[in-house]
């Protein structure tokens, strides 16, 4: 008995590490361009290239709308199936599914995101390079560059849990963010320590960290939803009880100023 439990316990691992290496390749291979780019810059900003790091940077955000968005989009659909109880999903079925589905308005998030992105780095990098005396500003910046990033999380999970215009789907994965601040720090935490393993090991880029980070983000989205569905019932149960309890009393009070 405990062979065979353990080799169901391994039997299950090995299911495991092949989902998340299967959307992971999958969201890899769809990003390319974002990726390529992205490695050509880190190779020429250690040449020292800048004007080159420059034209990169360029590209990348060119490009990120139109591939890094959707393929995260699609990956976001895949982990959700995971973290909502149906594990055993066809991977590459549920991946193209939700990259044909979700890449329009993932996409359009892309474009508004990547403006953001852009403009609060060179707002980060002027202030913290040519403005000493406003460093400040520049510390700030890259605080909300980091609050940014979190809301790109509940964005991905709220494209991929929600039929809603691409505006409240904005708006509520900012409004998310800033009310759960534990979420924010953990998902953030969580997130960085995955990437800084990753680059210690890159070929794990390739095969686990952005479905493992998917899977993290999306599970604490989801713990915050349903938290804050059960706060929404409670309230609206508290609200009818409290109704209920006024109208009697005015029922009374009608009756007896009859």
């Amino acid at each position: 008995m405990e062979f065979k439990g353990a080799m169901g316990g391994i039997y299950r691992l090995t299911e495991w590490i092949t989902r998340f290496a299967g959307a992971n390749l999958l969201w890899v291979l769809c990003a390319s361009p974002f990726f390529f780019f992205t490695i050509v810059k880190i190779l020429v900003l250690g040449q020292g290239m800048t004007n080159e790091s420059l034209q990169m940077n360029w590209a990348i955000a060119v490009v990120a709308p139109f591939t890094f968005f959707p393929a995260t989009a699609a990956l976001f659909g895949v982990v959700r199936k995971w973290v909502m109880g149906d594990p055993d999903v066809p991977v590459f079925k549920t991946f193209f599914a939700g990259y044909k589905d979700n890449f329009k308005q993932s996409m359009l998030g892309g474009i508004f995101y990547t403006i953001l992105f852009v403009v609060m780095y060179l707002d980060y990098t002027v202030y913290m390079t040519q403005f000493q005396n406003l460093q400040l500003i520049g510390i700030i910046m890259l605080i909300l560059l980091l609050l940014l990033g979190v809301s790109m999380f509940n964005f991905f999970s709220m494209v991929v849990h929600y039929h809603m215009s691409i505006g409240l789907i904005i708006k509520n994965a900012v409004l998310i963010t800033l009310i759960r601040p534990f979420r924010v720090f953990s998902t953030l935490l969580g997130a960085g320590l995955v990437t800084y393993i990753g680059a210690q090991y890159p070929a794990l880029f390739f095969f686990f960290i952005g479905s493992i980070i998917a899977w993290f983000a999306f599970f604490n989205f989801y713990a915050t939803f349903t938290k804050m569905q059960e706060q929404i019932e409670k309230m609206q149960a508290d609200q009818a009880d409290e109704e209920g309890t006024l109208e009697e009393p005015s029922s009374e009070s009608r009756t007896e100023l009859k």
